[in-house]
């Protein structure tokens, strides 16, 4: 099993390196790595350990971020190592300043890993969500290396939970503890003789807590929607904006803000050719045009999670495709949303379709109904915002939770 996961890792290798001939996420991947040694060996102090928290990508840095700010607040002196898997976690926070070193995660080898773990020497490490590296996981328990993971969450369709799946089970011994977002999670986790679990829940909703706290003020957005039912479509793919922008007919008095996953200007350009009403964008706008226009498109990044302040009712995007973006970040501020039928792999968003603060759809027909059921129906409409706002109230606190059980 070993040969045939090298194996693996290597042809992945292989596969990266002829896709960023033409693939920009590829490319990113390859020269992130590029002298990835020099840049670690020259900027960390083996002397002076840190820890070491890994998140694959964007999503679960946000599940790892209360966590390092809560280590820094609890000893501002503890450096913080960050690393990521995939370009578009590393590429987004790559300067983030609550981190004392960011740097991509070189592939799971066996020399990678004993090297890695050498030059940084880490206190502790704290794996994000998932991400199971087997030469990683190897040489941190041979180390006896304190190693956590947090917000886990685990399927039983997961090969861990197998028949054949023995081999993979032995990865999770090198974890210290398990702090899991579910009951559901630590019953799996138990049945395959792992009691070192804690059920903490998810860390996000202190993420999107705070994130609230702190929402900016965006005049032009503000303008836009003032006096109008609105609807934030937030983290867009084309199939989710083929059933949001012919609502611009539909209901003519909603107005539409779609802030798409990808901004390449392609992208955006496909936007305004699908729009049935001439649409906005952000950075083009003023004032006037911004109260004239029904759709608003917001071409720049960084403004999603204060935008959805201003919704009556959130759709979030992904969810024709691989998986639902984060739906938290609406709640949060007490808005019923919306996504499509891709949401399994999500407890929160579960959760919310239990509270019937969130409702998955899967066509445009189906949107439009419920869309126009919530809009003209004050106490359905109302409820579904008390339970989002309540769901996201409620699960506040994992990361206190975390933080006094590995400190």
């Amino acid at each position: 099993m070993v040969f045939l996961y090298n194996l693996s890792i290597r042809l992945y290798q292989l596969l990266v390196n002829f896709a960023s001939l033409f693939n920009t996420k590829a490319k990113l991947f390859r020269i992130g790595r590029k002298n990835i040694w020099e840049k670690i060996s020259k900027q960390i102090d083996p002397a002076n350990p840190p820890i070491w928290i890994h998140c694959s990508s964007l999503g679960e840095f946000e599940q790892g971020r209360p966590v390092i700010e809560a280590i820094k607040q609890k000893d501002p002196n503890k450096k913080i190592l960050l690393t990521f898997f995939s370009p578009s976690g590393y590429e987004v926070r790559k300067n983030y300043p609550g981190a004392d070193y960011i740097f991509y995660l070189p592939l799971d080898t066996k020399r990678n890993a004993k090297r890695f773990i050498n030059l940084i020497n880490p206190q502790m490490a704290i794996f994000v969500k998932y991400e199971f590296w087997y030469h990683y996981l190897n040489v941190l328990k041979q180390r006896n290396i304190s190693t956590y993971l947090v917000s886990g969450i685990f399927r039983s369709n997961q090969i861990f939970f197998k028949p054949y799946g023995k081999w993979y089970r032995n990865f999770l011994k090198a974890f210290s503890t398990f702090f899991v977002q579910n009951n559901t999670s630590k019953a799996l986790l138990e049945s395959i003789g792992y009691s070192n679990v804690v059920v903490t829940g998810d860390t996000r909703y202190d993420r999107v807590s705070k994130i609230a706290s702190e929402a900016k003020d965006i005049p032009l957005v503000k303008i836009f929607a003032e006096g109008h039912k609105v609807l934030v479509a937030g983290s867009t793919w084309p199939k989710d904006e083929e059933i949001i922008l012919p609502l611009a007919k539909e209901i003519p008095d909603l107005k539409i803000i779609v802030v798409p996953h990808e901004i390449e200007e392609s992208h955006i350009q496909e936007i305004i050719r699908k729009s049935p009403t001439p649409p906005v964008r952000f950075t083009d706008s003023d004032f006037n045009n911004a109260k004239e226009s029904n759709i608003l498109i917001v071409d720049t990044i960084g403004l999603l999670s204060s935008i959805y302040q201003y919704a009556t009712v959130a759709y979030i995007g992904g969810g024709f495709g691989a998986g639902i973006h984060n739906t938290l970040e609406a709640a949060v501020y007490g808005v019923p949303v919306i996504f499509g039928p891709n949401y399994n792999k999500f407890q929160e968003a579960k959760d919310l379709i239990d509270k019937k603060a969130g409702f998955s759809i899967k066509s445009y027909n189906e949107f439009k109904n419920l869309l126009n059921s919530l809009l003209s129906h004050k106490n359905t409409y109302q409820l579904a915002a008390n339970q989002a706002k309540e769901l996201v109230n409620s699960g506040v606190g994992a990361t206190q939770k975390i933080i006094e059980l590995i400190f």
